[in-house]
């Protein structure tokens, strides 16, 4: 699934995303492209269950296309 975070802008909001990711899917995959704010994760949760993990530490997410 293809997430676009419009307040994603650096390292550490990186490191936050995917730790936030891991712990929901430790076997979820995290590909990051910072300059579009988008992410691409390979997870088998649901688009609102990753959205609702992101939205607890602060990143408001939707899906992209």
């Amino acid at each position: 699934m293809k997430l676009y975070v419009p307040e994603m802008s650096c390292g550490h909001c990186k490191s936050s995303i995917g730790t936030a990711i891991a712990g929901l899917d430790g076997a979820a995959t995290v590909e990051f492209d910072m300059d579009a704010r988008k992410i691409t994760v390979a997870t088998d949760k649901t688009p609102t269950e990753v959205i609702k993990a992101l939205d607890v530490i602060g990143f408001d997410a939707e899906v992209a296309d």
